[in-house]
């Protein structure tokens, strides 16, 4: 009898789990149907906008990167044998790093639709070979670029055919750590490939792609062409953009002057940043060897190679700034991890030939090689124009300037020898200071108290405390960098 009531009581239980499963599948159920539902009706209500008649901008000019008179690199005399003396800064201006902040998300949660044959595109963007799931028979044909013609073929960009890809996107920029910039980018092919380079469709499924990926985008169009705009947190140099209620946005190929422009926004849309957080995984197209030298400390020294994906990437990125600060625009890239491989190639020799070494005298060892190690040369003269470099490039490149070393130095030291940095600027030149926590003397800036001692890596010969002659340190602007 005991035997029977126990096997009763467990298939009670068992019943009981079972329902309570099934009752968490519907519940599951349920809430991907509301979030398709919301989805649903979030891109009818846009497609319903987009019908509306849309209104003519005119385009707002480029806003010229500042012209400063840069100063020239300095070589320190080899007979300037006076000691270093403790002799403070004072500063002028603190400009605080831009916030990290998570990358946008799409409206709701995306489900994966089954399908009973997957299909598939591939596409390549800076030498990465990636694959998304879509069927081409069902990409999306423009009649025309009129307000009806480009509703009526949103409406064909239905979740059943569209929303895997959309899911893969995402992975993809999961799985290569893309940055907000790296993914538009990534978009910007895969829509190409699909569609055709240039054409009004690809420029359609870009907006669609971007848009659902979360991000504030618009459509205009001018000359019978389609274009998609996107909008930045960051002001964009050299760029035109046309301002729509408030939003500044730029078009990812030259726009015409004017452009008539749907206003229609999608909810919780957000602005994309140029910050880039961490090293973006593209597929590897190795450089040549290359081997810097310190002329001081002929033992330090380094051999390393360079993703030139990485540096194709890098030739896309624009120069901004926030808040209309120009000098905000040092941090970005002072404050993008150094490329893992870049890494892994000359941080253990580093270390190996630092090993033992003050700080202070690890911190010189660092400065000379960059200060001799470097060939000098003004960006107008390379490029044509200003031009920052992120640490790669300064490795990559036969030529760099202040800038470029100076953000290089800082990242050296950051991750080399744990200490904390901060960039300095004077009128036409930008150095370093480094914050010991062993007693170091010098020029100093004194913040939030803690001693900031001045490094510069185009003050050539010079050491650890040294200001390059013809800096006014009366004045200078600190740039903070994160840690």
């Amino acid at each position: 009898m005991g035997m029977v009531l126990c096997m009763a009581q467990g298939h009670a239980q068992n019943l009981d789990r079972q329902q309570a499963r099934s009752a968490l599948d519907e519940f599951r159920k349920s809430v991907r149907q509301d979030f398709e539902d919301f989805r649903r009706q979030c891109m009818e209500e846009y497609v319903e906008f987009v019908r509306n008649p849309w209104k003519t901008f005119e385009e707002t000019k480029p806003v010229p990167v500042p012209k400063e008179v840069p100063v020239p690199p300095v070589v320190k005399p080899k007979d300037d044998n006076k000691p270093i003396e403790d002799n403070p800064v004072i500063i002028e201006e603190v400009i605080e790093p831009a916030p990290v902040e998570p990358q946008p998300q799409p409206v709701a949660p995306i489900e994966e639709v089954p399908v009973a044959e997957e299909k598939t595109v591939d596409f390549t963007f800076f030498g990465t070979q990636a694959k998304v799931r879509f069927d081409t028979a069902h990409k999306v044909i423009l009649r025309g670029t009129d307000e009806g013609s480009v509703a009526d073929a949103l409406n064909g960009f239905s979740a059943e055919h569209y929303d895997n890809m959309l899911l893969d996107c995402l992975q993809l920029r999961r799985d290569l750590n893309l940055s907000d910039w790296g993914y538009l980018q990534m978009l910007k092919a895969l829509s190409d490939q699909v569609c055709g380079k240039g054409s009004n469709e690809s420029a359609l499924m870009l907006t669609y792609l971007y848009m659902q990926s979360g991000y504030k985008t618009r459509m205009g169009v001018g000359n019978n062409r389609l274009y998609m705009l996107y909008a930045s947190k960051h002001q964009i140099f050299n760029q035109a953009s046309f301002g729509v209620n408030g939003t500044v946005f730029y078009g990812v190929e030259e726009l015409p002057n004017r452009l008539h422009i749907c206003e229609a926004a999608f909810p919780k849309e957000k602005e994309m940043s140029l910050l880039i957080n961490g090293g973006q995984r593209f597929a590897e197209n190795i450089s040549t060897v290359r081997t810097i030298t310190s002329q001081r400390y002929k033992d330090c020294k380094i051999n390393f190679m360079v993703n030139k994906n990485l540096i194709d990437f890098y030739n896309t990125y624009p120069t901004s700034m926030i808040d209309d600060n120009f000098m905000t625009r040092w941090g970005f890239y002072a404050n993008t991890p150094m490329d893992k491989k870049v890494a892994e190639l000359i941080y253990p020799m580093l270390r190996n030939q630092l090993k033992g070494l003050t700080q202070l005298e690890a911190a010189n060892h660092l400065l000379n090689l960059l200060q001799t190690g470097l060939e000098y040369e003004y960006d107008n003269k390379v490029w044509g124009r200003d031009r920052a470099f992120f640490a790669e490039e300064t490795l990559y490149y036969p030529y760099c300037d202040c800038e470029d070393r100076a953000i290089l130095y800082t990242r050296l030291v950051r991750d080399l020898l744990g200490l904390d940095c901060i960039l300095v600027f004077y009128p036409g030149h930008l150095a370093a200071a480094v914050a010991f926590t062993d007693p170091v003397k010098g020029d100093y800036i004194q913040l939030n108290g803690r001693k900031f001692v001045v490094t510069d890596p185009t003050y050539i010969g010079a050491s650890v405390g040294e200001t390059m002659p013809n800096m006014d340190n009366k004045s200078a602007t600190v740039i903070l960098v994160n840690k």
